[in-house]
């Protein structure tokens, strides 16, 4: 077995997939972050196990709707359910216990600079206190392309191990779904297309995927891999995207 094979077997020994009902939902969500609404009528629901992109111009909302979809932003009219809980009606520490079953990788990726890229990658484990699970993080990071870079300090990583950095932070809780907002934003298209090769194994493996971009190529190379999706912003509304991809 070679070098790529024996990682990524590891990796997928590293997650299992749990039986649950629809993970997200949407019903006749409006958010306003002043007097005229950025979203309005926004109905949508993740099944377990699907596979969707979110796409439209600049300022639309893409964000602001991954923002709701993990409860970050609490709509301003209608309910989002997370795991089958209105977000309006969970407290705090209720939500924090949700996301933990959510992987989140944000279009700017943070790290703590004064550690280590391992340390940064197992955080969220950290937190959670399951420390003790960490002992698959290095089959994680050589799945990533990351294996030799356990030591290296966040500012010396460049834009795409960064971004591979964030996924592996966000996928190594083994979560139901994963949201990624821009994920290969700024980064040429071999590296483009290795990310979107994680994200269609991740989803393979039965995770929900939900990821906002404004590349119609990276999503024509993902509807030939994996049944995806598209849904699209417009006149602030939320609309199937059509085949005019």
């Amino acid at each position: 077995m070679g070098k790529d094979a024996t990682a990524q077997a590891a990796f997928r020994a590293v997650f299992h997939v749990r039986n649950t009902r629809p993970v997200i939902a949407l019903e006749q969500v409006s958010y306003a972050y002043g007097p005229e609404p950025l979203l309005t009528d926004v109905n949508l629901t993740l099944a377990a196990g699907s596979f969707y992109f979110l796409t439209g111009p600049s300022g639309t909302g893409k964000s602001t709707f991954l923002k709701l979809c993990y409860g970050e932003l609490k709509p301003t009219t209608g309910r989002v359910t997370i795991f089958d809980r209105n977000v309006k009606d969970m407290k705090r520490d209720e939500l924090a216990i949700a996301r933990r079953r959510m992987g989140v990788v944000h279009q700017d990726c943070q790290f703590l600079d004064h550690l280590p890229l391992a340390t940064n990658v197992a955080l969220p484990l950290t937190v959670a206190g399951r420390g003790n699970e960490l002992d698959d993080l290095s089959a994680l990071l050589a799945w990533v392309g990351l294996g030799g870079l356990a030591d290296a300090l966040p500012p010396t990583l460049s834009g795409g191990e960064r971004q591979r950095a964030a996924l592996a932070r966000a996928v190594i809780t083994s979560p139901d779904v994963l949201l990624a907002d821009e994920p290969t934003g700024n980064l040429d298209w071999d590296m483009s297309q290795r990310l979107l090769a994680l994200l269609v194994e991740l989803n393979r493996m039965g995770k929900t995927i939900l990821v906002a971009t404004h590349d119609m190529n990276l999503i024509r190379a993902a509807k030939q891999q994996v049944n995806a999706r598209v849904l699209r912003i417009r006149d602030k509304r939320l609309q199937a995207a059509g085949a005019d991809l």
